[in-house]
This record gives structure tokens, sequence and C-alpha cells, in this order.
């Protein structure tokens, strides 16, 4: 499912420092996951961009054809 186009876009999208997002396609629909231990560190208006660069991925990666599903790794044990 995760097609060249929606790479080009994916990657067509400046990242915030110190944040990443991963990419999983699972066949029928592709997970963009943030990790809760790289949004922690984060301060406010850094947290504001993450979130927005994520909503700019899933928009970029749903123009090309994908259904989305946005999650976070992690949690209070990280």
């Amino acid at each position: 499912m995760y097609t060249d186009q929606m790479r080009m876009a994916f990657h067509s999208i400046r990242a915030p420092k110190n944040f990443r997002l991963t990419i999983v396609d699972n066949e029928h629909f592709i997970t963009v996951r943030a990790s809760e231990k790289d949004f922690v560190v984060l301060s406010h208006d850094e947290k504001i961009q993450a979130v927005e660069y994520m909503i700019r991925v899933k928009k970029a990666l749903e123009d090309n054809g994908a259904i989305v599903m946005l999650v976070r790794e992690g949690g209070k044990d990280v």
C-alpha cells in the first residue's frame, strides 16, 4: 500500500528538530507512529510543531490514496 508517491510526499515534509515519525505499511492502511519518548522532551511550541507535522504527513498520505492511522508508541514506562 505504501507507494513511491506516498514516500515522496512524506519525505517532502520537513520534520521538526528532534522529532521523527515511523511509517508502518499494514497492507490495507498505513500507521504513522510517533515516539512518546521523543514527544515528551519537546517544549510547548515544539509539541505544537510536532502535532502540526503529524497532521501534514497524514493529509499528504491520504491525498495519495492511503487510509492513515496516527498512533504513539510508549507511555508512562518510556
